[in-house]
């Protein structure tokens, strides 16, 4: 009876996150097919709700002592062009993770905006909003079923032959043909029966079948041995050429290809330029960059690019 109470109560509780009435599907703008801008316009964000927001980026925080503890973010701005790959860097509890929820409005900002294509994403269907913004996660969401039918996940319908050729780029053919029934092969729940690399080169020819305009990575190669990062790397280069495209990552090296980096230090955007410029600069990129690959890189030496 107790269990029925609490999944009752789960059911009716109300949905925060939802499509407006009148809400829109912007169009690309630019030349036909080009990925959409995204910007980031004073963005203040806690997960307890303060006072002074309304959810549509009226108001202020609250008072005196608005600007300390609670807040995730403060007052964050910044836009990515079309077509540039910008990487987000900085320590745990920064808000990176945060700036990709918000992205694709998993949450609602208490003050400012997030805009992609120039509009709100408070004011784009939601359905159209996710299948224009793709995210590539550290834990990979695998179902139970097929490798094709994961593969193809969320997408329109589409061919095998898209499905094989996104899996060939993201180097994961080799290793499906191997499997009893290859595409056809049965995935446990979770993944249960695949290693954790195998796992996130399934999410990078996933987000190669579903193409969207926009890709978020967030920590999409971590926690892999050398090898099985040099083929992701390779993989995200293919699925990143030509895309807008957000990189949240701790291991620097993944990075440092990047058209333009943010740092972000506790919830502020504290720099952003190129690698080698912000490494010139010595403030806290250089110093993540120190306690990760030694002094001689903060002293200008770069650790060798892939």
């Amino acid at each position: 009876m107790v269990a029925a109470e609490r999944i009752f109560g789960l059911l009716d509780t109300p949905v925060e996150i939802a499509t407006p009435a009148g809400a829109v599907r912007p169009a690309p703008a630019g030349a036909a097919g080009s990925p959409p801008a995204i910007e980031f316009r004073d963005v203040w964000f806690a997960y307890v709700p303060r006072q002074g927001g309304d959810g549509r980026g009226h108001g202020r925080p609250a008072g005196p002592g608005a600007e300390g503890e609670g807040w995730v973010l403060h007052g964050l701005s910044f836009r990515v062009e079309r077509g540039e790959r910008v990487a987000v860097v900085g320590a745990t509890g920064a808000g990176k993770t945060t700036l990709a929820r918000l992205l694709t409005r998993t949450y609602d900002v208490q003050r400012g905006a997030v805009l992609v294509e120039g509009v709100d994403v408070r004011e784009w269907d939601l359905t159209a909003l996710r299948r224009h913004v793709g995210l590539v996660l550290q834990d990979v969401v695998v179902f139970a079923g097929t490798v094709a039918e994961n593969l193809a996940l969320g997408s329109s319908p589409v061919s095998r032959a898209v499905i094989e050729e996104a899996a060939r780029q993201a180097h994961v053919d080799a290793f499906v043909r191997g499997l009893p029934g290859a595409y056809g092969a049965e995935i446990r729940e979770r993944g249960a029966n695949l290693s954790h690399g195998q796992r996130q080169l399934l999410a990078v020819a996933r987000a190669l079948v579903y193409n969207p305009g926009v890709l978020v990575l967030d920590e999409a190669t971590s926690s892999v041995d050398p090898e099985t990062e040099w083929l992701l790397q390779d993989a995200l280069d293919r699925l990143l050429l030509g895309r807008t495209s957000v990189i949240i990552a701790h291991r620097l090296s993944t990075i440092q290809r990047a058209d333009r980096i943010l740092v972000l230090h506790r919830g502020r955007l504290c720099e952003a330029g190129s690698h080698e410029a912000l490494l010139r600069q010595g403030g806290v990129y250089a110093t993540l960059c120190e306690l990760q690959f030694g002094p001689e890189v903060a002293a200008g030496t770069a650790p060798p690019r892939r």
